[in-house]
C-alpha cells in the first residue's frame, strides 16, 4: 500500500502538472517553429539556391527498380531538421533572455521606503508607551 500512496502523492504534486503543461506547450511551440521554418523561411532560401527544396535533397546510392527500392541518403531532410533545431534553440534562448532581463529589472526596482510616521502617530506611540509603563 505504501508504493501506491507514494505514487499518488508524486502524481498529484504540482511539479508533475507543471511538467505536463510544459510538454503540451512545447509540442505546440515545436509545431509553430516547424511551420515557420517549412512555410516561411525555407521557400525563400530554396528560391535563392535555385528553387531547391531541402527535404528532397539526397545522394542516391542505388537506383530503384521494380524488384528493389531506391537506397539513398536523405541529407536534405537532415539539413531541414538541423535548421529547425537552430531556430527552436534560438527562440528558446530569446525567451529565456527576455525573462531573465525582466527578472533583473524587477530585482533592481527599489522597494518603497517606509513612510515616516506623522507627528500624530509619534504622539500616539508615546502615549501607548507611557500607558504600558503605568501599573494598573
Amino acid at each position: 500500500m505504501g508504493f501506491l500512496k507514494d505514487f499518488k502523492e508524486f502524481a498529484i504534486k504540482g511539479n508533475v502538472i507543471d511538467l505536463a503543461v510544459a510538454v503540451i506547450i512545447g509540442t505546440a511551440f515545436g509545431k509553430i517553429v516547424s511551420s515557420l521554418v517549412n512555410d516561411i523561411l525555407m521557400p525563400p532560401i530554396g528560391l535563392l539556391l535555385g528553387g531547391v527544396d531541402f527535404t528532397y535533397l539526397k545522394w542516391i546510392l542505388k537506383r530503384g527498380n521494380e524488384a528493389a527500392e531506391e537506397v539513398a541518403i536523405h541529407y536534405g531532410n537532415f539539413m531541414q531538421n538541423v535548421l529547425d533545431f537552430i531556430i527552436i534553440a534560438f527562440s528558446v534562448f530569446l525567451v529565456v533572455r527576455i525573462y531573465r532581463r525582466l527578472e533583473r529589472k524587477k530585482e533592481e526596482t527599489p522597494a518603497p521606503s517606509p513612510v515616516a510616521p506623522t507627528n500624530e502617530e509619534k504622539l500616539l506611540a508615546e502615549i501607548r508607551d507611557l500607558l504600558k509603563e503605568k501599573p494598573l
